[in-house]
């Protein structure tokens, strides 16, 4: 079953330097048909304007991965990280017992674009840690965040999975696993999955489908989170 989340139906935020589309409840917006799905808490789709951020703030008891589509992101955080992040790469913080962050533009003209998203951690407390990872160069389906960090992929302290979808005018196939609920996002370009077809701002909903068959006409991105069942 896919049930398809339209992007005009998210909550949006505008507030100068930032235009914001939540898909689940978060800050201002609040919807109690959307308050998460599984271990999924939140999926931000962020426009920044150029020399603008997030101050310093505080986070903690959250695994909160942040995946660049446009732009670049500047990053500092408590534990004494001061990166770069550009197009193509994951971050991911697990806030552990707290951690203090801020994220800004890098460029003080260009947009910056990214979706942040938290996941819940199968555990509270733990020392704070910070990755991240390139994958600007890989097409298809790449698993890029998991519990284990396998396959090169970025870890995190919860039973879930995110894959990073690339294609260009072609098809591929994503096998599911029983006693697991998927989440898409779409990102760019228009992407079909079994039959149904999304755009750029569009997620699903997907439960009890054997496998994804996933195709596009032109060029499509999308993450795709890989939860618990409830």
């Amino acid at each position: 079953m896919i049930t398809i989340r339209r992007g005009n139906e998210r909550g949006h935020a505008r507030h100068g330097w930032l235009d914001s589309h939540h898909t689940f409840s978060f800050a201002d917006y609040y919807d109690e048909k959307f308050m998460g799905f599984s271990d999924l808490r939140v999926i931000n789709d962020d426009w920044v304007v150029g020399g603008a951020g997030f101050g310093t703030h505080p986070h903690r008891d959250m695994e909160i991965i942040s995946y660049v589509l446009e732009g670049s992101i500047e990053h500092k955080d408590s534990m004494g990280m001061h990166e770069r992040l550009k197009a193509g790469e994951v971050q991911v913080m697990s806030a552990g017992t707290g951690v203090r962050h801020s994220e800004y533009n890098g460029s003080a003209t260009d947009r910056l674009n990214f979706l942040q998203i938290w996941i819940m951690p199968n555990q509270r407390g733990g020392e704070p840690r910070y990755a991240q990872k390139d994958f600007s160069g890989a097409t298809g389906i790449t698993l890029v965040v998991s519990p284990d960090g396998r396959n090169g992929s970025l870890p995190i302290r919860q039973d879930a999975a995110i894959h990073r979808i690339k294609l260009a005018q072609e098809s591929a196939e994503f096998k599911t696993a029983p006693a697991r609920v998927y989440y898409l996002q779409v990102a760019r370009g228009v992407l079909t999955v079994n039959g149904a077809e999304l755009s750029a701002g569009d997620g699903a909903f997907i439960k009890d489908e054997a496998s994804l068959q996933l195709s596009t006409e032109q060029q499509a991105e999308a993450l795709l989170m890989d939860l618990r069942a409830d």
